[in-house]
């Protein structure tokens, strides 16, 4: 049986909004607020709001599904809200977050303090230095300049009425109206327990309800090579769905890939005259030479026009089902396939490919409903949506076309019929398009659309999540010497050779030998690692410029430093020949004594935090961060506190004990972040 705690909450006015937006899960009945009316409670960590009592109340006589006709209807919000007005209460999972654990203590001491008030919003952050604690609360500052009192004594008065004994220590006021709260040494070791029982998951429960979350990403287009373009998206992608699935969310990895369009019946009418055997299922034909034929055929198309004739035959042909068109479609885009898998494979990035082909039954039924509804208008012959008042170079609206003026669909029309599909049939709670930065207007004008014909519900979420660029070290466009777009198999495999070449000069240096197979595993683990990690450590939304050397360093916050720390970590764990299987773990108790110890401890703490940032930001740097910080703390614990001579047997187990969740934290992360551990490097 599951334990629940409970707490007032405020602004349940404000709370109210979110109900249409989010999945609720409830529970059991508190109390009633009045004669007529009980109240069921419902859970708080309502997924990705970003505020820590996100989830309101219910009508306890209404079924399920009537509760949700009940609450989601906005033409009955205004009586309810009367019906239950200043009494929100709320459940709160016993699995939560020690943020979100102290947060809901503060927030059931304002609402005592001052039950008149409808926001009872704590205001909680970790310290701003050492010296003030953990956390601190600014809700005194805001609360007294409404209620014209001296914020000292306001948070005088929160700090005398919090009820937080099993947590902190007894919270401090400071000027100007600062609760400063330090986490105890016995709840810290506590929650340190918890985590080395459970060494996968290091105490973090998934969800209480999962959400289903579709993430289109990486994205390539058939008949083309994989360039740097697409590292981003594959890579932030795929941690963005590491992530969520260990959170227990059901995940779908959509590989949206460009396999239909007009580039098609210009490069099957160039094979088909220049090099016919080249679409034979039996061709050696690679993806490196469909590339140059591409090129080719797209000088031939812009310069003869009797040639574009005979591509848009093609094209015809092609969406008309001609078989001869079907079979050379499907050999390109098997062939790109093939290629794409190998890149895949590097990466470990697993995916479901579903390209723009796969909504072509749909595109004109979409029409169809979006011209038939009022949303879509005909404007010089195309078929429009005005949304978003976005205006162009002149001062025009700019339009999302959704049918050309000669009737053919674009990028537009598939991203709506697969909006379309993916709430309809995928059921999808959630939608991510990990692109570039340079397609958000395209995106805000598909979601508003969307939302306005009705294909995504009120309460789906729709989310561009864009980045920037990756750029060479003097900042400028990444190109090879000669110009062209950097190959992203190229740049795998150049950081791969030296990830093995830096590798072989340390084992000489320290007359080392190792097989061939584990240098190879070595470099692999290290060169694909370290890209990954110099992509993601990066804040998303902001450009970074690639440099080899910088990011196959061992100093700083690099891939190859953090897989050295693991490294040696585990190396410290098994030379101190601690059993912690089979229930062994249930017997150590954490000394905590020396400040390093602590610190490090309670930065052990800030993980499943730092997970839930992400699930909500989905921005990837939050993690390296932590991961980088927990080593420096790493480092100053073992400098301070010696472990395999440790003074006493009671201190030696507890740092072996720190040590071996460090190193389970960093190789969790690591995984997070798409890259493999090396025991010993």
């Amino acid at each position: 049986m599951e334990q629940w705690s409970y707490a007032s909450v405020g602004n349940w006015t404000a709370a109210l909004t979110v109900v249409g937006y989010f999945p609720l899960s409830f529970v059991r009945i508190q109390r009633p607020v009045c004669i007529n009316c009980p109240v069921t409670t419902c859970i708080n960590r309502c997924v990705i709001h970003s505020r820590i009592f996100r989830s309101i109340f219910s009508l306890s006589r209404c079924d399920r599904s009537n509760l949700w006709k009940v609450i989601g209807s906005r033409q009955h919000s205004s009586s309810f809200q009367k019906r239950i007005a200043h009494i929100p209460l709320v459940a709160v999972h016993n699995n939560m977050t020690t943020r979100e654990l102290l947060a809901n203590r503060v927030t059931e001491a304002l609402y005592n303090l001052f039950p008149d008030e409808t926001n009872w919003d704590p205001q909680l952050t970790a310290a701003t230095r050492p010296e003030f604690g953990d956390f601190q609360s600014n809700a005194a500052l805001s609360l007294a300049k409404k209620r014209k009192m001296n914020p000292l004594q306001v948070a005088e008065q929160i700090a005398q009425n919090i009820q937080t004994n099993d947590i902190c220590e007894q919270p401090q006021v400071a000027p100007p109206g600062f609760v400063n709260f330090t986490l105890k040494k016995q709840f810290v070791a506590s929650q340190l327990q918890k985590m080395l029982a459970d060494p996968q998951r290091l105490g973090i429960s998934p969800r209480e309800r999962k959400q289903r979350v579709l993430v289109d990403f990486s994205s390539p287009n058939i008949a083309k090579e994989m360039h740097v373009g697409h590292l981003r998206s594959t890579i932030i992608g795929d941690c963005i769905c590491r992530v969520l699935e260990f959170l227990g969310h059901d995940v779908l990895r959509i590989n949206h890939v460009g396999d239909w369009g007009t580039q098609f019946g210009m490069l099957i009418a160039y094979l088909k005259e220049v090099k016919p055997d080249a679409l034979d299922n039996s061709s050696t034909t690679s993806l490196g030479d469909l590339v140059e034929f591409y090129k080719a055929a797209k000088k031939r198309f812009d310069e003869d026009s009797v040639f574009q004739e005979s591509a848009r035959k093609q094209v015809v042909a092609l969406q008309a089902g001609d078989e001869d068109c079907i079979r050379a479609w499907s050999f390109l885009c098997e062939q790109s396939r093939k290629e794409f898998q190998q890149i895949y494979d590097m990466l470990d990035v697993k995916l479901i490919e579903r390209g723009e082909s796969f909504y072509n039954e749909w595109l004109g039924i979409v029409c169809k409903e979006l011209e038939d509804s009022g949303v879509a208008v005909r404007d010089e012959g195309a078929l429009c949506i005005f949304v978003g008042g976005h205006t162009g170079r002149q001062g025009k609206i700019q339009p999302l076309i959704v049918r050309k003026s000669d009737g053919g669909f674009n990028y537009a029309t598939t991203d709506m019929a697969a909006i379309r599909y993916r709430v309809k049939e995928d059921k999808a709670d959630r939608i991510l398009y990990i692109t570039d930065a340079g397609q958000s207007l395209h995106f805000s004008q598909v979601f508003e659309a969307a939302k306005r014909i009705g294909y995504a519900k009120p309460e789906t979420k729709l989310e561009h999540v864009p980045f920037g660029l990756v750029q060479s070290e003097g900042g400028k466009k990444f190109k090879t010497r000669e110009g062209e777009t950097v190959k992203l198999k190229d740049l795998l495999q150049e950081a791969v050779r030296r990830a093995e070449e830096d590798f072989r000069n340390r084992l000489q240096a320290e007359e080392r030998e190792e097989s061939e197979e584990y240098i190879k595993r070595v470099a692999q683990v290290i060169g694909i690692g370290a890209i990954k990690y110099a992509d993601l450590k990066n804040n998303r939304t902001s450009n970074y410029q690639f440099s080899y050397s910088k990011m196959l360093s061992l100093q700083g916050n690099t891939a190859p430093y953090m897989l050295y720390a693991f490294a040696r970590i585990q190396g410290i764990y098994r030379k101190g020949d601690l059993d912690l299987t089979d229930g062994q773990s249930e017997s150590i108790q954490f000394i905590l004594d020396d400040p390093t110890e602590l610190s490090l401890a309670k930065m052990l703490l800030q993980l499943e935090e730092m997970l839930f940032l992400l699930e909500r930001d989905l921005k990837p740097n939050v993690l390296c961060d932590y991961m980088f910080e927990l080593s420096q703390r790493f480092n100053q614990f073992y400098e301070n506190c010696p472990v395999l001579k440790a003074e006493s047997l009671p201190r030696r187990t507890s740092r072996l004990a720190l040590c071996k969740l460090t190193a389970n934290t960093l190789q969790l992360c690591l995984h997070l972040l798409g890259i493999p551990i090396l025991e010993r490097i």
